[in-house]
């Protein structure tokens, strides 16, 4: 484990969806390094199959979120999991769980997990639902959700 992970606990940062300063990490992890990304894999693994449960989605959603995973391969993950994420795997897995913590923080009780299934007139989605926007969009669109709900945390 890093320096940075092991004196921070930067894992259970991650495995709650909780959006964690270049301070309390010391340095970005390197997820061009293969070894950082194998070290953050299993945890990201654990994450996503929680955040799954948490807002129902089906195997084919949470393929398509992590940017067209092969169901196969999900499965297989939930025995054996993968040695490595891709940087493109992490970066969703770390935008899904920035949203699913600013979800916790907005919206009480259940709408916290279903507001992704629910129609929704903000412009940015478009008429569809923000799972819809978010598996079509992908890292963008996923990135601009996670930018207007840290706006409304925030109050702005």
């Amino acid at each position: 484990m890093s320096v940075a992970m092991e004196s921070l606990g930067a894992q259970s940062l991650l495995i709650a969806g909780l959006p964690a300063r270049a301070d309390e990490l010391g340095e970005w992890p390197d997820l061009t390094d293969r070894t950082v990304r194998i070290e953050f894999t299993p945890a990201a693994i654990r994450a996503l199959a929680q955040l799954a449960e948490m807002w129902s989605l089906t195997v084919r959603e949470i393929c398509e979120l992590l940017g067209g995973v092969s169901e196969s391969s999900w499965h297989s993950w939930q025995k054996n999991k993968p040695e490595a994420l891709t940087v493109d795997q992490l970066t969703r897995t770390s935008l899904l769980l920035g949203i699913y913590g600013a979800l916790q923080v907005i919206h009480s009780g259940d709408l916290a997990d279903e507001w992704v299934r629910l129609h929704n007139s903000n412009w940015l989605f478009g008429g569809r639902t923000p799972l819809e926007s978010m598996m079509a969009g992908g890292i963008p669109a996923m990135v601009e959700v996670r930018a207007m709900l840290d706006g409304r945390r925030a109050g702005w």
